[in-house]
């Protein structure tokens, strides 16, 4: 547990601090409406739409988060030139979030997931997926990189396995040689090599993939930090990396570091509606805080905290300086 006054110590150190963030962009598309009857047509139910909205998703989420708490965000990554790419970029502009090191390409479509949502309940997800990365997109990358002409704070990468993090991509940006803590939240790209990560963040399942391991049911382990431990040292050496924190949903989080440090901490969430885009919030919250100058535990726990607001709300989201400060403030009391 953390106080008030010591979470508004660590916002306010976060405040104006620049994260790169490199990775897969997509548009978080909802479509909202009530149910009344069964089709005719086949047993499904019929969806009368009462709204629909759309929000950053993927990479572009976590820049989300990283200005909703103060920090200031620049995105690197690669759309389409089509109506969904314009208007993932326009609604990153209005939140003030630099897209000048996005790559466009006619030979791509913006990714584009579509939940169907009736009343709280989502009913089918449609993915529209970008195809293949066209060739050349690791020189791009580099070139709007270098264009952005400055050093950020924290560089952070986030793979989807849509394609974009590729080796070439990963060389191209470490060659900048920025000077910062780097943070990665994985998929299950274990041939890639990394080097010179402060953190990475994977959920339980992705690191049982990245290490190769059999994922068991974690309310079946009687000890759960000797069965995570093992897996925690293998993701240090498999990503190359000085700290893990592994989410467990309700479980919470696994934190390890290469300098013997080792805690579960319990999540904070008070209810959860969705899940979405909350590992978005982990590796945005803690990267910030790292790049302003807080220790590991302390950027962790203000992670789990602001992780707990996030799966509060329906859809994918982000975790504000005020809302924070009055959820903790909250479970203080």
């Amino acid at each position: 547990m953390i106080s008030v006054e010591r979470t508004r110590q660590m916002l306010d150190a976060c405040r104006e601090r620049s994260i790169l963030i490199v990775g897969d962009l997509m548009l978080d598309r909802y479509v909202k409406g009530i149910v009344q009857r069964i089709s005719p047509e086949a047993p499904v139910p019929v969806l009368k739409v009462t709204g629909e909205t759309a929000v950053p998703g993927g990479a572009a989420n976590v820049a989300m988060n990283i200005n909703a708490l103060g920090g200031k965000a620049a995105v690197c990554g690669l759309v389409g030139n089509d109506a969904s790419g314009n208007e993932l970029l326009e609604r990153l502009a209005a939140a003030g979030i630099n897209t000048a090191a996005v790559v466009r390409s006619a030979e791509y479509g913006t990714i584009v997931k579509t939940r169907v949502i009736a009343e709280h309940q989502q009913v089918v997800r449609v993915d529209r997926e970008g195809g293949a990365v066209p060739s050349g997109v690791d020189q791009e990358i580099s070139k709007a990189i270098a264009a952005l002409k400055y050093s950020p704070d924290g560089l952070i990468f986030e793979d989807y396995g849509k394609g974009l993090l590729t080796q070439p991509v990963i060389d191209s940006v470490a060659g900048f040689g920025f000077d910062c803590p780097a943070g990665l939240d994985p998929k299950d790209n274990s041939e890639l090599v990394w080097s010179g990560l402060h953190v990475a963040t994977p959920n339980y399942r992705e690191a049982c993939n990245v290490c190769g391991v059999r994922e068991r049911l974690l309310d079946e382990v009687d000890d759960l930090g000797a069965h995570l431990a093992p897996l925690a040292q293998c993701l240090c050496e498999q990503l190359n990396c000085r700290h893990v924190i592994i989410t467990l949903g309700a479980h919470g989080m696994y934190l390890y570091g290469t300098d013997g440090q080792a805690n579960i901490i319990p999540t904070r969430a008070r209810e959860v509606f969705d899940v979405s885009g909350a590992g978005d919030t982990v590796i945005a919250v803690t990267l910030l805080a790292l790049a302003a100058g807080q220790s590991f535990l302390d950027a962790a726990t203000l992670a789990n905290y602001a992780a707990g607001v996030v799966v509060g709300k329906l859809g994918t989201a982000q975790c504000s300086r005020d809302e924070l400060l009055e959820y903790i403030g909250n479970l203080v009391q």
